[in-house]
């Protein structure tokens, strides 16, 4: 079976970067890759062409959150890139400790990893020439005197802290799949000009830039990206307004979600949607979609009832907030039988787990519904979600786009290309109507260009503005109800200028097992070392062979003596220090050595202060108590000069 081919915005970077390497006055490149298209072999290919150039020694990914940390490993780790590619580079995800790539090719970190520990990331730059990858750096806004920022916040903050590494990388790779900041503010590392109107646009004729796009529309050509059905569904909604003058609160509504234009009643009715009765209509309604969804492949598929099996689809929820996420997921599993119920999961950042449940839901089976408020918005590369439940308040076009794209990619195990489609069910107001307007243009659905009907700036449209204007709306109003009206299903499919591409390409070839990623792989060895470490403990003093050894100092017990001789007989370094490398060689030398047999390497550590006896040498009877007189005489055949008369 062939391996897996590049798509042209993959080939057109790597043949970016060859030049690079070849001396081509470039030093950024822009890649502007529509979501789902497949950002995150770009590194690679980077990283690759440079390394091997000599221009960079080393990559540093910076990721937005945490739980996309994994994700850019896997992407260095897949087995059938690696093959087609020819590359054995491989990343770790560092924490914030020294050496953070242990002897691999580079780390992976986050924009807060980077604020909190700024110099040591500095130092590291300064010691080695950097590829610096800025993965969705549309977060990060400019910070200059240029700027209008009327207070410094988080998203500034990481900013100021990923500047300075910015001006030290020897190449940068910015990634992104919209070149806007909801709020206007300019994006970190890219260049302006001043457009028409005194507007400020990104400059892409910049000198030093290369920019790699990829839109929607090529992005289906070449079956990169599924078509998606989008099921609006419409509603009606009650609430009580602000208290009044006479200290009343007003009864507003029933207001139409679908209304012709937003107004003031619109994100009021929307929020109240999203926590009454409408909620739970469109919840079941994609509950069930998915459910025929797994029913048709598992009868193409061949695979039983009761099998768990990769590529059936799964279900993705978006919460407008933790305890709306915790309330749908209860409604779900009250709908599945009860040896189904584990197999929805709940993803926010105040449940335990939340980071395994995520990881679970991306690569194994099972969980096939997962209910997640932000942390699955961006980048949760899972292509087995068929369905999403956009049960947000959030109408942030990036954010919209971010959303539908976890449903958009392409499953290698869910059957042929026309057999899958993605399908998102939302509430059928103007706000997300006008999304999927912009949404359809651009990938080629509209035979013409037209202009959206007339309707006013969309408000508050970043999402952190969307977080506090709902938190005022929850002070101002009281949702009473609401309820489900009618359903509209449409597909965006590729318009008749896209046929030719659809036809000449090729479904993608289902991709072999990830290896093992780096950061997985020293949890598991230094796991394994603490057990190797804890067995020979117990085990010398179940054979009574920890008598043998004489405390002559403070001792912290045989199991951190017998570490600290596993440090000094290795590499000098605790396990939290050591690379993937001297980590196994820790694990190899164990098997075959003995700890007790090391122990001289402690003498004259105060610390532990163990040192063996002396073959023959007194030893108190097993189960007997012995005091310090007796000891003190049995070493020395004086008595005890501080003991009592």
């Amino acid at each position: 079976m062939s391996g897996p081919r590049l798509r042209s915005h993959q080939a057109e970077t790597l043949a970016v970067m060859r030049a690079i390497a070849g001396g081509a006055p470039v030093r950024d490149v822009l890649a502007a890759v529509t979501p789902g298209g497949g950002k995150s072999l770009l590194p690679v290919l980077a990283a690759q062409a440079l390394i091997e150039a000599g221009l960079c020694e080393r990559v540093c990914w910076v990721v937005p959150r945490d739980s996309l940390r994994l994700q850019a490993e896997e992407a260095f780790c897949d087995p059938a890139w690696r093959t087609t590619l020819g590359h054995a580079l491989s990343v770790r995800a560092a924490e914030n400790a020294p050496d953070p790539c242990r002897g691999l090719a580079g780390y992976v970190t986050t924009y807060q990893g980077v604020a909190a520990a700024p110099d040591l990331h500095l130092a590291e730059f300064r010691r080695h020439r950097y590829l610096l990858v800025v993965d969705e750096v549309h977060h990060l806004p400019a910070v200059g005197a240029n700027d209008n920022v009327a207070a410094p916040d988080d998203a500034a903050g990481w900013s100021a802290a990923i500047e300075p590494l910015l001006s030290l990388a020897a190449v940068r790779l910015l990634l992104s799949g919209t070149l806007e900041r909801a709020d206007g503010r300019r994006i970190l590392g890219l260049p302006y000009r001043r457009a028409a109107g005194g507007r400020q646009e990104v400059d892409l004729a910049a000198p030093g830039l290369a920019v790699v796009g990829y839109s929607r529309a090529r992005a289906l050509a070449e079956r990169a990206v599924l078509p998606v059905s989008f099921g609006a569904l419409d509603g009606e909604a009650s609430w009580l307004g602000p208290e009044g003058e006479t200290g009343e609160r007003p009864h507003l509504g029933p207001h139409r979600l679908r209304a012709l234009a937003p107004n003031e009643a619109t994100r009021p009715a929307i929020f109240t949607a999203l926590r009454t009765g409408f909620a739970e209509d469109l919840l079941r309604r994609a509950f069930e979609a998915t459910r025929r969804t797994r029913a048709e492949r598992r009868g193409r598929l061949g695979v039983a009832p009761d099998e768990a099996a990769r590529g059936l689809g799964k279900l993705l929820v978006v919460a407008p907030d933790q305890a709306q996420a915790r309330r749908y997921l209860d409604m779900l599993r009250g709908w599945m039988p009860p040896a189904q119920r584990m197999t929805a999961a709940l993803a926010v950042s105040e449940e335990r787990g939340a980071h395994e449940a995520l990881a679970a839901f991306r690569l194994t089976p099972e969980p096939s519904v997962l209910v997640t408020v932000a942390m699955a918005y961006e980048g949760l590369d899972a292509p087995e979600v068929a369905v999403v439940a956009a049960l947000t308040h959030i109408r942030s076009r990036p954010w919209l786009e971010q959303m539908v794209a976890r449903a958009t990619r392409v499953d290698p195990r869910a059957g042929p290309y026309e057999a899958q489609r993605a399908t998102v069910f939302h509430p059928d107001d103007p706000l997300f109507a006008r999304f999927r307007w912009r949404m359809e243009r651009e990938q080629g659905t509209r035979a013409k260009p037209q202009r959206p009907p007339k309707q006013p700036p969309l408000p508050l449209p970043d999402w952190l503005e969307d977080e506090l204007a709902e938190a005022r709306e929850r002070q101002g109003i009281v949702p009473l109800e609401s309820n489900a009206l009618a359903l509209r299903l449409s597909t965006l499919r590729p318009g008749p200028d896209l046929a030719a591409g659809l036809a000449a390409a090729r479904a993608p070839d289902p991709q072999g097992e990830l290896l093992e990623a780096p950061s997985a792989a020293e949890r598991r060895l230094r796991a394994r070392l603490g057990e190797l470490v804890a067995s020979q403990a117990v085990e010398d003093m179940a054979e009574g062979i920890a008598h043998t050894l004489v405390p002559t100092g403070r001792g912290d017990g045989l199991y951190h003596a017998y570490n600290a001789v596993l440090k000094r007989a290795t590499v000098g370094k605790g396990r939290a220090e050591m690379t993937l490398s001297e980590l196994e060689a820790a694990v190899a030398w164990l098997g075959r050595n003995r700890l007790r047999d090391h122990l001289h390497l402690l003498d004259g550590d105060t610390r532990f202060g163990w040192r063996a006896r002396p073959r023959g040498e007194w030893r108190p009877p097993v189960g007997r108590r012995v005091g310090r007189s007796e000891r003190h005489g049995a070493r020395t055949g004086k008595p005890d000069p501080s003991a009592s008369s």
